[in-house]
This record gives structure tokens, sequence and C-alpha cells, in this order.
């Protein structure tokens, strides 16, 4: 399924539960109990930040022209396609940080450790057997979807047509 990740500010709480089940996807064992005494521990690909008043999940928003894709002088950070989310080969990452400070979001980061960038692929692999990415699942207040552009788009006009159905409401009254 080809699709984005959509944030919605207003539901989410902070409980973190993206980021728990993004390093668990992301570890060897894929299993909670094992992942936490993995060495290295693994690491998650999106971070719950808190702004003046809200928290709100940060994570790859896998831009149409990434400028990380762009900047990578040995194209460790690629695209299979046009829609697919970026990437990235960490064999050939040689963790020069050019990707850090191209992102306009700040949400890639360097693994100490590994000294490779780490950054939200958007579980590619769970995408492929018809899942959705481990943080979409994992929201309680289903803050965080996976959706198509089309359904971006339909979500919009319904919401604008009960506007404009409200204040045509309150013009007959």
């Amino acid at each position: 399924m080809k699709g984005m990740l959509v944030v919605r500010v207003e539901r989410c709480l902070g409980c973190k539960s993206c980021e728990t089940a993004c390093a668990v996807e992301h570890s060897k064992s894929k299993n909670l109990y094992d992942a936490i005494h993995e060495t290295p521990t693994p690491r998650a690909r999106v971070n719950v930040a808190n702004g003046e008043g809200f928290v709100v999940p940060l994570q790859c928003r896998q831009c149409e022209d990434a400028p990380c894709v762009e900047i990578c002088p040995t194209k460790s950070l690629r695209r299979a396609d046009q829609d697919s989310p970026v990437i990235i080969d960490h064999d050939l990452c040689i963790g020069c940080k050019w990707c850090l400070i191209a992102c306009p979001f700040g949400v890639i980061a360097l693994d100490e450790r590994s000294r490779t960038v780490v950054k939200c692929d958007q579980c590619f692999e769970r995408l492929e057997r018809g899942e959705l990415p481990a943080c979409v699942s994992a929201c309680p207040t289903r803050a965080l979807s996976f959706e198509t552009v089309e359904e971006i788009l339909m979500a919009k006009r319904e919401r604008f047509l009960v506007k404009i159905g409200r204040g045509l409401d309150g013009e007959n009254k």
C-alpha cells in the first residue's frame, strides 16, 4: 500500500507507544521482551517531541524531492521507486551527516554505535506484507494513521462539505 503517515496532533497524548513499537519493529528479535535485552538496544525512528502545549510524534515525512537523497554522497539513501519511502543502506552509509543537515524536519539521527544514520522507513517490510507501520498499529488514540493521498483528499472534502452544510443551516434560520 503506497501512502503517507498522517499525524493528528490533537489526539496525541505523548504516551510514546509509537516509539516503543518502532524500536521493537527495528530490533533483531521483533519481540519487546527480547528487544530490551539486545545489544545494541534497538533505536526508534520516531520521536515524540514536546511543543508549547502539545506533543507530536516526529518522523521522516518522505519528501517528494527528498534533500537527504539528493545530498547523500554514497547514495545510501534512496527509493525503490517514486512512491516508495526513502530507505537507507547501512552498508553504504559513511556517517558524514550531510543528510542530517539537509533534512528540513530534523528527523534523521546518527546512531553513535554504528556511525550510520537512522530514519523512518515507514516499516516498508510491513507494508509489503499488507500491514500498517508499527507506530500506526501501536497508537492507542489513532493520532497516527497511514493513508493514501486519495483518502486524505476525500476526508478533506467531507470536512469542507460539512462546514458548508452547517453554514447553510445557519443562514436558513
